[in-house]
């Protein structure tokens, strides 16, 4: 028997939402899950699954239903077998493709295999292209009683209005520095002693993926951390004019555009704040920020972002990381204050 809200504090309300209109058999056929990108949106839907499926729900120590762990419907889920659960996810495209939609269309009308229930985890329902929005909408106006739709998406990412206003949405919380700390802390403590990253690491893993755990986790176990540093030391270098744009730009595309324009979209969001008197997350780039929030308005700071979200777009049809963050570097070289000739 598990609890994700055990697990995962910051994940209780979502959590508990789901078990109270289980209770009261008011769980709507879709459910749109909102937050931010390495939360634990797919945790929390795989626990969801999980409850739904499951022959007998226990009881947790506050009383709602939980998956009992130990029924031939929870083995198959631990086992990561369940026929009557399907995840769709972007694939090479960073799309999620109209032919896996129609595989849901299917999977939907379908009588259960071997449970009762059936349940389709989408994620990222962000980013579905045009042709499987268009499908997704079928089978979300004509609901069947046994299967239940999540649909996974990270927050600030567009959802086609009439996707959302077919479902019911639920918002997933960031954790506290602490919660994060403690969840990311036990998660390390599981690995051999020879892999387990330092505190220091993990502290600027977390500082870095906004305390997000499970990105933290992924950056503290992967190669993130040296390649943003490459990376951020040359953005310093552009700015002062030391290195041309094209050498910047070379350590962006040994990061991949994804985790560059997430670095772009942090600092930009960081910019944001300085320019209105608050903190920003990002320590090691304070002064920069600082220097550059005295020196413009603030509206510049969301027109960078505005370029981050046009670059998030292009994404998708295969753009060039190292021309992007080109891109990007020039718009954010022309905050520097221009030298004044002497007269």
């Amino acid at each position: 028997m598990t609890d994700i809200a055990q697990e995962m504090p910051w994940l209780a309300r979502a959590w508990s939402a789901v078990q109270s209109r289980l209770a009261q058999d008011r769980l709507p056929h879709a459910l749109l899950v909102v937050g931010e990108r390495g939360v634990g949106k797919r945790a929390w839907a795989q626990a969801v699954a999980g409850l739904l499926l499951c022959e007998a729900p226990a009881k947790s120590e506050s009383g709602a239903a939980v998956a009992c762990g130990h029924c031939k419907q929870c083995e198959l889920m631990a086992a990561g077998s369940h026929p009557d659960l399907r995840v769709y996810a972007p694939e090479k495209s960073r799309m999620v493709k109209v032919d896996q939609i129609r595989a849901l269309s299917t999977f939907a009308v379908a009588s259960p295999q071997v449970g009762h229930h059936k349940v389709a985890i989408v994620d990222r329902a962000d980013q579905l292209n045009i042709n499987a929005a268009n499908a997704l909408l079928k089978t979300l106006e004509e609901p069947l009683p046994d299967v239940t739709l999540l649909l996974l998406q990270e927050s600030g990412r567009p959802v086609l209005p009439t996707i959302r206003s077919r479902c019911q949405a639920l918002t997933i919380p960031l954790p506290t520095a602490e919660q994060g700390g403690q969840w990311l802390a036990a998660r390390v403590a599981e690995l051999d002693e020879a892999g387990r990253p330092g505190a220091e690491t993990l502290a600027k893993s977390l500082m870095l993926a906004g305390n997000a755990p499970r990105l933290a986790l992924d950056y503290a176990l992967g190669d993130f951390l040296p390649l943003r540093d490459k990376a951020f030391e040359a953005f310093r270098q552009f700015m002062k004019g030391q290195i041309p744009v094209g050498e910047a730009a070379k350590s962006f595309k040994a990061l991949g555009l994804d985790d560059s324009l997430w670095l772009f979209e942090s600092w930009a969001a960081d910019l944001a704040r300085a320019s209105v008197g608050g903190a920003v997350s990002d320590p090691e780039a304070a002064d920069m920020l600082g220097y550059l929030a005295n020196n413009n308005p603030p509206w510049r700071a969301h027109q960078l972002l505005d370029l981050v979200r046009e670059s998030r777009s292009a994404a998708v049809y295969n753009a060039s990381p190292e021309l992007e963050a080109s891109q990007l570097l020039i718009a954010w070289r022309e905050l520097m204050p221009r030298k004044r000739k002497a007269s």
